[in-house]
């Protein structure tokens, strides 16, 4: 058996982020580019008011009370066409653009206006108030880099930008096979011996979330012939294959045999974890292979911890890593195994604001409710030493596995 890090690794080691395609701005989220963004204008265009009040000359404000004359204003978008002279000011607001001549705003509470004239009550800092042009960026000025993750802030700023359409790494098709001849599809009445498939909708959707492309490839019988033709078949389409189910050694886990049948390659199997511990990884041409085990919460806790990385490293992740978050233990946990343990978990707060994470009592893997209800894994290296209430652990934090904000 591998390990949980060597696993990833090994998984990750042989994959590149997928090329790039053009993308309008309304689909970029959550998307990576695939080159670096560069600004078609400068923002602001030109110097800018911050605030609303008058544009000065600073020079004018020797000592205040002074009184100016009013010459015209400045609203956003529509500049003053003449300029600022002695003794003179502009009504600007905010946004509107500085005229030329004054170098100053002072804010309208400390001022007293009337009869085309206004008095300055308090003594203007020069220069303050105007927002600089090109202070946020400049015209040509590559603002966001390659491999940029695109959360919605960064959208706002290719708006801002006046990039409609940017270079992102292409989506991943993520190919999902189920087997087993006990599956049936939802909305179908099972017999007495057979049972809803389940794990390929949960995967369908953390796949879409990490930012690739699901492709349903249905559900396939324990027949090698099957399972392998089905597995010549997703090399057309997909990037990534992930069978669900058959991935031990037991007379009906056929996926390393149909693999072997189609002409692929067996790179590693079975990993030093709970649960999950029969995971493989392999590869028909190109095309790699994750086969995860057939129950449930074994199933997307691999995928959580190997379908993720694999999809976010063809979407152009570069950090793919799960970076666990410290917690106290809610009760005690007994010292671990060589296996590393994933206990499905909820978090609380205690008084002082800590993480309090408390596992289940039941760690079942074929016990979908409970992951269902799970904030949390509690991650128990192999061989961790056992834990008093309220001692030190590491949690993997369910919300946040995908891009966050």
């Amino acid at each position: 058996m591998i390990s949980v890090e060597e696993a990833r690794d090994r998984i990750v080691a042989g994959l590149a982020p997928l090329p790039g395609e053009t993308v309008a701005l309304e689909h970029a989220a959550w998307r990576v580019l695939a080159e670096a963004a560069l600004a078609r204008v400068t923002q602001p265009p030109a110097d800018l008011s911050a605030m609303d009040g008058y544009a000065i000359r600073f020079a004018d404000v020797s000592a205040v009370p002074t009184t100016l004359r009013v010459v015209g204003e400045a609203p956003a978008g529509r500049a003053f066409a003449g300029v600022v002279g002695p003794g003179e000011d502009v009504r600007i607001f905010t946004g509107g653009p500085v005229p030329a001549g004054a170098d100053t705003i002072v804010i309208q509470e400390n001022t007293s206006s009337g009869n085309g004239l206004v008095s300055i009550l308090e003594m203007p800092q020069q220069g303050r108030h105007i927002r600089r042009s090109g202070l946020d960026f400049t015209a040509g000025q590559p603002v966001l880099r390659r491999g940029a993750v695109l959360t919605p802030r960064r959208v706002a700023l290719l708006a801002g930008m006046n990039l409609p359409r940017i270079s992102a790494h292409r989506r991943p098709k993520n190919g999902l096979l189920a087997t087993g001849s006990e599956l049936v599809a939802p909305r179908t009445d099972p017999g007495p011996s057979q049972i809803v498939a389940s794990s390929g909708h949960g995967l369908a959707a953390m796949v879409e979330r990490w930012g690739g492309e699901p492709v349903s490839l249905g559900l396939v019988p324990d027949d090698v012939g099957a399972i392998a033709a089905a597995i010549r078949g997703a090399q057309e389409g997909c990037d990534l294959l992930v069978t669900l189910g058959g991935a031990s050694v037991g007379d009906h886990d056929l996926v390393q045999a149909a693999l072997a049948a189609a002409g692929g390659r067996l790179d590693f199997w079975k990993i030093a974890m709970r649960p999950g511990k029969p995971l493989m990884f392999g590869h028909l041409g190109p095309m790699p292979l994750l086969g995860l085990p057939g129950n449930p919460v074994s199933a997307l806790v691999c995928a959580l911890l190997f379908v993720r990385a694999a999809v976010m490293r063809l979407a152009g992740h570069a950090d793919v890593a799960l970076h666990p978050t410290p917690a106290l233990a809610g009760h005690s946990l007994p010292g671990n195994d060589q296996r590393q343990d994933h206990l499905r978990a909820t978090i609380a707060r205690d008084a002082s604001g800590n993480l309090l994470a408390s596992a289940f009592e039941v760690q079942d893997s074929s016990m979908l409710s409970l992951l269902a209800r799970a904030d949390a894994l509690i991650l128990r290296r192999p061989h961790a030493p056992a834990v008093a209430a309220g001692g030190p652990v590491e949690v993997i934090l369910l919300e946040e596995l995908g891009p966050g904000f």
